[in-house]
């Protein structure tokens, strides 16, 4: 599957070294969109993403970017156990 550039870029931010501070939350649901995730707005504040037998729950900032590293390894972590990093994509 390959991507658009732009959640290409968003991809590569979220794999940065070191972390950036700077990715919008709502650039990363449109990626995870353009994979092909299952992606469902829960009651609770947060975002249910299912993605190549993959599944977890993120929660979505009060501002526009997420505001925490533990967040973007989080993601990361989730987008490497469903098989999706920059490389894989490219």
């Amino acid at each position: 599957m390959s991507i658009d550039g732009k959640h290409r870029r968003t991809l590569q931010e979220l794999f940065a070294h070191p972390i950036s501070m700077n990715i919008d939350f709502w650039k990363v649901a449109n990626l995870f969109e353009d994979l092909g995730a299952e992606i469902d707005e829960t009651g609770k504040g947060n975002l249910k993403v299912k993605l190549n037998g993959q599944e977890m729950s993120f929660p979505i900032p009060h501002k526009k970017n997420i505001d925490s590293k533990h967040e973007v390894v989080a993601i990361r972590d989730f987008l490497k156990s469903a098989g999706v990093t920059p490389e894989s994509e490219s």
